[in-house]
């Protein structure tokens, strides 16, 4: 038996910067990986991710150079081993930073191998047992697998498993029309691939408003790839050029063939082999740990961050989890899950930003509410670039001028939301922006004006 203060179990986003704030404390910390320092966000998720649409962007804009009078000889090729190179380069850099961190932090001790709880206050990894009165859950997710007929017969790709390949898919058939599967897409097309995605619900990105998923939508469809909505009855199976799907979209049957199947169909947390009922600790029926606004689990002395506790799937939320524990556990500054307001992107090109509410949700809520809306086709800055794709949208109470929501698609979209969350965040009245200086020439410069010609929003 080892006896420590506090371990930590899993080294994604939140884990290791609350493993070395527990260490500097005093307390004797040990922190557990099986796998990878930086967990899904360094290694399978937001680093490699964006390291490959960047280069899928390279290739896009030197298509279209001459757009811009640059004139580039010969057809434009990719050179995929080189692509790879280059994010499993930069992927290294982050891991490898993160774990000479972990390894120069005084009090604490990485550990290698799976942990399954014992007890409440007892781990087993490997052959060893820990002992500790406060254990950290920070285990993350992985893609998840549905049950589609034929699938077991045919080889597929999931986000993760394909960040390993160096070379281009003929044709790419992605299951799953969201957040992920659309990043991949566009990135695979741009590339060169054949791209086709398949949606089982009515419009892509589902949570959206119905007029952002149709932008975002076109936005796809101009760059040559198929989409296929109201898909049911999916069958796959083998073919001699990879794989066969047939399916009915709309009650009419469709037949595909295509070299390479990718799976994104969302996300499911790493807890089922974690030994949750040894220690006690609740989780629901999607085996999302439960947590207080403090993160705390039902068990005291075991908290629960990141994906696992499904109170957020990304790593700006995993990183506030973090500040979270921290706050409370060591700095005495009392904070909640329920003080921060959903903020995310989806990064194709242009991204898509939201904050807040939908208008979706403003309209069944019943509050008297106003909207600004503007084209990206206003904003100079994008039609300098001329990329003027997509539209802003910000919602407004009408009684209190707070900012409820926004939704921006276009030209550094992902940027330009930081303004209206650190309003929101500040509970200010819209009007703090409206009555700001914003340099020119940006995106941000429009959004004063855009909250400037404010109207009743109706459905």
């Amino acid at each position: 038996m080892q006896n420590f203060d506090s371990v930590v179990i899993g080294a994604g986003q939140a884990g290791p910067a609350l493993a070395v704030r527990l260490a500097q404390s005093g307390r004797k910390t040990a922190i557990i990986e099986r796998k990878l320092m930086g967990g899904t966000c360094v290694n399978v998720g937001c680093t490699p991710t964006k390291t490959l649409i960047a280069s899928a962007r390279a290739a896009h804009v030197a298509r279209h150079a001459s757009e811009f009078g640059v004139m580039i000889s010969g057809p434009i090729e990719v050179d995929m081993q080189r692509v790879k190179a280059r994010k499993d380069a930069v992927v290294k850099q982050s891991n490898q930073g993160l774990t000479d961190w972990l390894k120069s932090t005084p009090n604490l001790e990485i550990i290698e191998g799976h942990a399954r709880f014992e007890s409440a206050n007892t781990i087993k990894v490997n052959q060893a047992l820990l002992q500790a009165k406060e254990i950290f859950i920070n285990v993350g997710g992985r893609p998840s697998v549905p049950k589609i007929d034929g699938l077991a017969d045919v080889k597929f790709f999931t986000s993760s498993s394909i960040l390993d390949i160096d070379y281009l898919p003929r044709h790419l058939i992605i299951i799953g029309g969201s957040y992920i599967g659309l990043e991949f897409a566009q990135m695979y097309r741009r590339f060169g691939s054949q791209v086709t995605v398949l949606e089982m619900g009515p419009r892509l990105i589902a949570r959206e408003d119905a007029a952002v998923s149709l932008a975002v939508q076109e936005v796809l469809q101009n760059e040559g790839i198929a989409v296929h909505l109201n898909v049911a009855d999916l069958h796959i199976a083998k073919h001699a050029n990879g794989v066969f799907v047939s399916a009915n979209v709309d009650a009419q049957p469709i037949e595909l063939t295509g070299s390479h199947l990718l799976l994104a169909v969302g996300r499911q947390p790493n807890t089922d082999d974690l030994g949750l009922d040894l220690a006690g600790v609740k989780s629901n029926d999607r085996g999302f740990i439960e947590v207080d606004d403090q993160l705390r689990t039902n068990v005291q002395g075991i908290w629960t961050m990141g994906d696992a506790n499904g109170r957020g799937a990304f790593t700006h939320t995993a990183w506030n989890d973090f500040e979270i524990v921290a706050a409370n556990l060591l700095d005495k500054d009392p904070r909640l899950v329920n003080d921060r307001i959903a903020t995310y992107a989806l990064f194709i090109d242009p991204p898509l930003a939201r904050v807040g509410l939908t208008e979706r949700e403003v309209l069944a809520s019943g509050k008297p509410a106003l909207v600004g809306r503007m084209s990206m086709a206003r904003v100079g800055r994008a039609r300098e670039r001329s990329e003027t794709q997509g539209e802003m949208s910000v919602i407004v109470d009408a009684e209190s001028k707070k900012i409820l929501g926004a939704a921006l698609l276009g030209i550094e979209a992902d940027e330009v939301i930081h303004c209206i969350v650190d309003v929101m965040t500040a509970g200010a009245p819209y009007t703090v922006i409206q009555r700001a200086v914003h340099i020119h020439p940006t995106v941000s410069e429009l959004i004063p004006t855009l909250l400037g010609n404010l109207k009743p929003l109706t459905a």
